[in-house]
């Protein structure tokens, strides 16, 4: 598990190989990835957008941004939490993520939340941030 807390914004990170999903012979292997986002802050927040950057073993680049997560933008009030799954596919066995989350606060103040940088690794290979 990985996991950074920014501005009282608690990010987890969970990542699996899904082997069902993935065709190695075919050179795609695909994970997914469990986020936990947790409010330890004072103030009402609203995650607004994502942006990840995923880096193969190849150092190939790709970056994705948009709005909210898995189509909501959901509302934390302190001590709410909000989990969603997502996945990446790859064409190469390894790679890792990061990224931020812009959110906003009840005072229509916007601010950066880290993702944690996690590693995707096949299962029984080394797990560590590339």
């Amino acid at each position: 598990m990985y996991r950074t807390t920014t501005s009282g914004i608690e990010v987890t990170v969970e990542p699996f190989y899904l082997e069902e999903r993935s065709q190695p012979e075919a050179g795609r292997y695909f994970w997914a990835y469990r986020v936990t986002i947790a409010n330890h802050g004072s103030k009402a927040v609203k995650l607004v957008s994502r942006h990840w950057r995923i880096t193969d073993a190849g150092g190939r680049l790709e970056e994705v941004r948009g709005a909210g997560v898995v189509g909501e933008q959901p509302e934390l009030e302190p001590g709410d939490s909000f989990q969603y799954t997502s996945g990446c596919p790859l064409a190469t066995p390894s790679g890792f993520m990061v990224g931020d989350y812009t959110m906003r606060d009840e005072a229509g103040h916007e601010f950066d939340v880290a993702i944690p940088a996690f590693s995707l690794d096949l299962p029984g290979e080394r797990h560590s941030v590339n």
